[in-house]
Order: structure tokens, then C-alpha cells, then sequence
């Protein structure tokens, strides 16, 4: 399950304060986008500088295994050898346990599929251990990499920290958009309304963030659209898409119902290309498109 953790200390040095943290935090929960920095009560960026006598605060979650069930849930696999594992997560299906979901999850089913091997961490190991290298919401569908190995964890946890992997989601939007393609780079910041949902910010507050969208076909009323990332922050796509007044169709959140279609979020992690972490070759997975977005189309193509 994810537990929320905080750190405070006061600092006896000079230099960013994520190298600052990191003897007292693990490395890489600055890689996450849930993690809060405060220095002096102020929120900045990792890569902030700070000096002797600044008070910092880490506010982060951390992922344990405890007290988790075992479940014999069938997976849709995609790919699997000894260092990775592609699956295509259903829509519906949490990825990690948390408050209202301790079982069902991703986690639960790999717990099963591996047994001690999933959640074993020797005393003497880095901050790292295998599992979730990137999360998807609960009602997004398609391609999730797990990884096996502290080793391809931690290779595929820079490649997602450096962008070097490539991740494209299909979505159905919203409203008639005016440009075919577009670029959003406005900054993410958690909502000081409703702390579990996200909004954009036009100054320097939260975590940058990139999307790029295409609109692949426009109907009456509605979009089916290509989204590429850049970065991974929490319900990026769903913010950055409802910022230019085109959420995604389903968004429980981000939309009022639709009174056309009642159906979940129609967004898809569609496909996902990163270098194996250990043979260096560039693979690309894909997951076909699901039935409630396949569905939601032939409708409006009629």
C-alpha cells in the first residue's frame, strides 16, 4: 500500500536540496510526482538551492507491502522475460493499494504471480526494489512496465526521470477543437480546493509539465485525440486537456457528465517505447484500443 511519510530536519550545508535530502530521504522519491519540498515553509522545486539553517520538510508517499493479500488475478500480458513485465491494465483496476483499495490491485496480482521475490529487500540494498515504474489512474486502461529486478528498476526509473522513453495515450475529448495540434506546458499544482485533484498554474508554483496533442478525428461535439508526454504528473493529461476546455469524455473529475455517452474515462495508455535495461535494445509495446472507447466511436461515426 502507498503511505504518506515526512521528513523535517534543519540543514548544515550548502548545495540543492534534493542532494541535501537524500541522506535522509530515499533518492528516488524525487522522481515522484506526489513529493513535497518546503524550505522554510515555502514550496520549491528539488533543485533548489539552500543553505545553513534552512528548515526542510519532505513530504512523500512510500510503498509498502505489508499486511497485502496474495490474489489470483489474471493479468493481460503483453511482454515478460527475467528483467520486465508489460501488462495491459483494464480499466477499473487500481495499481497500488491504498485507502478503499487493499485488494484487486496490480500489486495484489503480482504479489501472487512472484510471491517473495516481489517484495523481498535485503537489508543492505539501495532505496530501490522492484516493482511499479510508472502508475496509471485507476480508470485509465493499457500499458503498465513492472519491473523484476532492483537493477531494471532503477535503469528504468532514469530513463522515465530523463524522458528517454516515449509514452502515447488515445483519448476521446470533449468540444470541437480549433487546432489539429498543440503543445501544453503549464506548470501542474495540487488544488488548494480538493487536495486529491490537480489544476494548472501560470506561475512557478507545482511541477513543470509537457503534452502534446493531435487530433486524430473531429466529430460533432467530440474528439478522438493523441497524447504524447513528456513528463508523468499525476492526472496530467486529464488537467492539461480540461485547461484548454477539452476534458476527456468519462472524467469523473475533470468533466460533468456527458448526457450522450455514460462511460468511464476514455483514455488509454496506447503505446510505450523504452530501452531494455539490460540488452539496450528500443522496445516498442502497444495495447489495441478497448471496447468502451472502440465503442464510443463507432457511435459517433454512424
Amino acid at each position: 500500500m502507498i503511505v504518506e511519510k515526512k521528513e523535517a530536519f534543519i540543514c548544515n550545508t550548502e548545495n540543492r536540496v534534493d542532494k541535501v535530502a537524500s541522506t535522509i530521504v530515499p533518492r528516488s522519491i524525487f522522481s515522484q510526482a506526489d513529493t513535497k519540498i518546503l524550505v522554510n515553509g515555502k514550496s520549491v522545486k528539488k533543485s533548489q538551492k539552500v543553505k545553513v539553517g534552512d528548515k526542510i520538510d519532505i513530504i512523500y508517499n512510500e510503498e509498502t507491502f505489508e499486511g497485502l493479500l496474495a490474489e489470483d488475478i489474471k493479468l493481460d500480458v503483453v511482454f515478460e522475460d527475467d528483467s520486465i513485465l508489460v501488462i495491459n491494465k483494464p480499466c477499473g483496476m487500481v495499481v497500488h493499494p491504498g485507502a478503499g483499495n487493499y485488494t484487486g490491485t496490480v500489486v495484489n496480482a503480482l504479489l501472487y504471480r512472484y510471491g517473495d521475490d516481489f517484495k523481498t529487500l535485503e537489508e543492505d540494498d539501495s532505496d530501490l526494489r522492484p516493482g511499479i515504474v510508472h502508475r496509471l489512474d485507476k480508470d485509465t486502461s493499457g500499458l503498465l512496465l513492472i519491473a523484476k529486478t532492483r537493477d531494471a528498476h532503477k535503469n528504468l526509473a532514469m530513463q522515465f526521470q530523463e524522458h528517454s522513453n516515449e509514452k502515447i495515450y488515445l483519448a476521446i475529448c470533449k468540444g470541437n477543437f480549433i487546432k489539429k495540434r498543440g503543445t501544453i506546458t503549464k506548470n501542474i499544482v495540487r488544488s488548494e480546493l480538493n487536495r486529491k485533484t490537480f489544476t494548472v498554474t501560470d506561475d512557478d508554483r507545482g511541477k513543470s509539465a509537457i503534452t502534446h496533442y493531435t487530433v486524430l478525428r473531429q466529430y460533432d461535439g467530440y474528439a478522438f485525440v493523441r497524447v504524447k508526454i513528456e513528463t508523468g504528473r499525476t492526472h496530467q493529461i486529464r488537467v492539461h486537456l480540461k485547461s484548454i476546455n477539452h476534458p476527456i469524455l468519462g472524467d469523473e473529475i475533470y468533466s460533468r457528465k456527458d448526457n450522450l455517452f455514460d462511460v468511464p474515462l476514455c483514455l488509454h495508455a496506447f503505446t510505450l517505447s523504452i530501452d531494455h535495461p539490460v540488452t539496450g535494445e528500443r522496445l516498442t509495446f502497444r495495447a489495441k484500443l478497448p471496447e468502451r472507447m472502440r465503442d464510443v466511436i463507432k457511435k459517433l461515426s454512424i
